[in-house]
């Protein structure tokens, strides 16, 4: 351990002994290579250096993000210029890298670019980055961009070969499905390693000669993780809410047995804020509760969530539930709640690794019916509740 840091503190020169033999005619290959797909540009905001390799000059990154790094991020995780938070795909180099020096494969979105280089103090490596269009690592592997075509692409525009003297490349373990090693072991001679699922076990990993350990294997998603996720998911939810708040309102105000007003502050408000509740039974409670919450479908999950969020509301509002108009408000909300709750939580599915792609195509063949359904016939009652109040 301690001598592999001081191989990267010392910084030795980069030797290209293979190189210095390869004949023009290759360099002409390289250079054509070079001009079909340009080389990451040194202008990247984040680039702190560059590198001269025989394909060109490439772009040096560090393991210290800074302030606008950071800030990007956070925009990111509200949605401010996510799908553009990319960077171009090809080779950067970490630190001092020289031929010796491990290939470490991620996707061009910046979050996981950062990640990786951040999980890497002091250390010099190559970092291939793949065109997966912005898009994470995980989700780009079953989306197909990160996958074994665009991998072979960038190990042969990158001049990987003439760069390294090793024919090894670490991918990460969430990459996986989209990536077929033989494939790439065949046409590229480079032999795929799939890394741990977390880039914080990097350095043990390649401390260890590159082997995993039972917990480096594991996919956990516990609550700081499904916590940074919650921003996006009231994003989402943010224009559907506010639409549905202002049909709310001016169907109270139209349908209620007072002035426009009067019904918009004595019924209209009180819709609006149970809309929201529903919201944030969905979007906010059903991700921090997740593991303990009932049911294993997560439209069950956040049923129980919403169901628990109606019945205290009606409790709490007082409404006369002997009355028809009393009681058909109270069921409203029993069937609006629950389903908007459940819907979201649903929705969240993508976003945790809890599910799979043919489970959650079962869960909505059963599950979105019903909300939809239930949500109709809610809304339904509730503005009978209006009319015959």
């Amino acid at each position: 351990m301690e001598e592999k840091k001081q191989d990267c503190d010392r910084g030795n020169p980069f030797q290209f002994p293979v190189i210095q033999e390869q004949s023009s005619c290759c360099c002409s290959e390289s250079t054509k290579d070079a001009t079909d797909h340009p080389l990451p540009r040194l202008d990247q905001p984040f680039v702190s250096g560059s590198m001269a390799t025989p394909l060109g000059v490439l772009p040096k990154v560090s393991s210290v993000l800074e302030s606008r790094d950071r800030w990007g991020t956070i925009k990111a995780r509200w949605g401010v210029g996510r799908m553009n938070y990319a960077i171009d795909p090809g080779l950067y180099a970490l630190g001092e890298p020289d031929a010796s020096s491990p290939v470490l494969v991620t996707a061009n979105y910046k979050m996981s670019f950062d990640y990786l280089r951040q999980a890497l103090p002091n250390r010099n490596a190559w970092i291939l980055v793949l065109d997966t269009k912005g898009i994470n690592v995980w989700c780009a592997a079953g989306k197909g961009t990160f996958g074994t075509e665009e991998l072979l692409l960038r190990i042969e525009t990158s001049g990987l070969k003439k760069i390294v003297s090793h024919r090894q490349i670490i991918l990460p373990q969430l990459g996986a499905p989209g990536v077929s090693a033989h494939q790439v072991k065949q046409r590229s001679g480079f032999k795929v390693h799939y890394g741990p699922v977390r880039a914080v076990d990097l350095p043990a990993y390649l401390d260890y000669g590159m082997q995993k350990t039972d917990q480096m294997r594991k996919i956990t998603f516990p609550l700081k993780e499904r916590a940074v996720l919650i921003p996006m998911e009231l994003l989402s939810a943010a224009r559907p809410f506010f639409a549905l708040s202002l049909g709310l309102l001016l169907l109270a105000g139209l349908l209620g047995p007072n002035t426009f007003l009067v019904n918009i502050v004595h019924t209209g408000l009180f819709a609006v804020a149970a809309l929201f509740l529903a919201v944030v039974g969905g979007a906010v409670i059903n991700p921090l509760l997740l593991p303990w919450l009932p049911g294993r479908a997560f439209s069950i999950k956040g049923l129980f969530i919403g169901g628990i969020i109606a019945f205290g509301l009606v409790l709490l509002s007082g409404a006369d539930l002997q009355s028809p108009s009393g009681g058909l408000a109270a069921l409203s909300w029993l069937l609006i709640i629950p389903a908007v709750a459940a819907y979201l939580a649903m929705n969240f599915t993508g976003c945790s690794t809890y599910t799979s792609l043919s489970g959650v195509k079962k869960e909505m063949r059963f599950a979105l019916p019903l909300e939809i359904t239930a949500g109709v016939l809610g809304l339904a009652a509730w503005m009978a509740s209006l009319v015959i109040a």
